[in-house]
C-alpha cells in the first residue's frame, strides 16, 4: 500500500455559493453555505487516502472547539494525525470562501501565521514506513525538518508550491519533486523557464507548472513537456489543486513516472471539478 506523509496546512473552510462576487462596500445574498476543512496538505492528504493510500497528516490543530472538526473529518478519512501543537487554546486557522456561478473562487485566510507552533522534530518511526513525503510550506520549520529527514532516509520528497514563501530556498535542498502553480515565483524570476532554471539549480529532479486548466509543463532530467488536462464543464473549482497533489501523490507512490502520475492526478482533479466543495467528487469515483 502506497503510505504517504503530509506535511502542513489544515483549516476551518467556510463557503459561500454567490451568483457573482461582491463589489467593494456592497453585500450579497448567498446561495448556500457550507463548512469544510481543508488546507493544502490537508485536502491531498485525503484524496491519497480516498485513492487507497495510507495516509498521515503533520499539521497544528489544537484543542479549541473548532478544532473539533478538522479532528473528525481526519478520523472520518482513517488518516493518522501529527499535531504540531496539541496545547493551542486558540481559534484553528479560519478561510472565507466565495464561490460563484462559473466555479471560481476568491480567499481570504490567515494561514498559518496565527498559529504558534513549536519547533518540530520529524517522526521516524512514521517515516520508516514512507514511501513519500509532501509539504506545502506552511509552518515552514517543521516542512523543513520532516523534508530533510526523509531525504536522509532516501525518501521521495514532493513540494506543493504554491506560492513563494519565507524559508523556501531552504526547503528546496530536499525536494525531489517540485509541482508549482503559476503563482510560485523564485526571487529573480519572471518566465516559467527561469523558475524550472532556477529549481533545477537547486537540484530539483523532477518540475511540474499547473495553470488551471491549461496543459501542465514537465521537465524530468532531460524529458520535458506538456500534459494535458481534461475538459470539463467546472462546477467548483475549489481545492482541485490539493487534490491533484494528492492524486499525483498516489500514484507517484505506486510507481508510475512522473509525467504518467501527473496525468492521472490530472483526470482526478479535473473530475473532482464537476462536483461542489471538495469531497463531494469522492462519492462519484470508482
Amino acid at each position: 500500500m502506497a503510505e504517504g506523509i503530509f506535511v502542513g496546512l489544515s483549516t476551518v473552510d467556510v463557503v459561500y455559493t454567490v451568483e457573482e462576487f461582491p463589489n467593494e462596500n456592497s453585500k450579497v445574498a448567498a446561495l448556500s453555505q457550507e463548512l469544510y476543512i481543508g488546507g493544502p496538505a490537508t485536502n491531498a492528504s485525503i484524496a491519497f487516502a480516498h485513492l487507497g493510500g495510507r495516509a498521515t497528516l503533520v499539521t497544528a490543530v489544537g484543542r479549541h472547539a473548532l478544532a473539533g472538526a478538522i479532528t473528525a473529518e481526519i478520523k472520518q478519512h482513517s488518516i493518522s494525525l501529527i499535531d504540531l501543537n496539541p496545547d493551542f487554546a486558540e481559534i484553528p486557522v479560519l478561510s472565507s470562501i466565495c464561490v460563484n456561478r462559473l466555479g471560481q473562487r476568491n480567499i481570504v485566510s490567515a494561514n498559518a501565521t496565527r498559529v504558534d507552533v513549536p519547533l518540530a522534530t520529524a517522526d521516524r518511526t512514521a517515516l520508516a514506513r514512507a514511501s513519500l513525503v509532501l509539504v506545502d510550506g506552511h509552518y515552514m520549520q517543521a516542512c523543513q525538518e520532516w523534508a530533510r529527514a526523509a531525504r536522509s532516509l532516501e525518501i521521495q520528497v514532493v513540494l506543493d508550491g504554491g506560492s513563494w514563501k519565507e524559508g523556501t530556498d531552504v526547503l528546496l535542498r530536499s525536494i525531489d519533486t517540485a509541482i508549482c502553480s503559476n503563482d510560485f515565483c523564485p526571487p529573480g524570476c519572471a518566465a516559467e523557464d527561469e523558475v524550472i532554471e532556477y529549481l533545477k539549480g537547486r537540484g530539483v529532479t523532477n518540475i511540474a507548472i499547473t495553470k488551471g486548466a491549461d496543459p501542465i509543463r514537465f521537465q524530468s532530467n532531460a524529458t520535458s513537456g506538456t500534459v494535458k488536462v481534461p475538459s470539463i464543464e467546472p462546477v467548483d473549482t475549489m481545492g482541485a489543486g490539493d487534490i491533484f497533489h494528492g492524486a499525483f501523490c498516489y500514484f507517484f507512490s505506486l510507481g508510475k513516472g512522473f509525467a504518467e502520475a501527473l496525468g492521472e492526478a490530472a483526470k482526478v482533479a479535473a473530475e473532482s471539478c464537476r462536483f461542489k466543495g471538495t469531497r463531494e467528487w469522492m462519492k462519484h469515483s470508482a
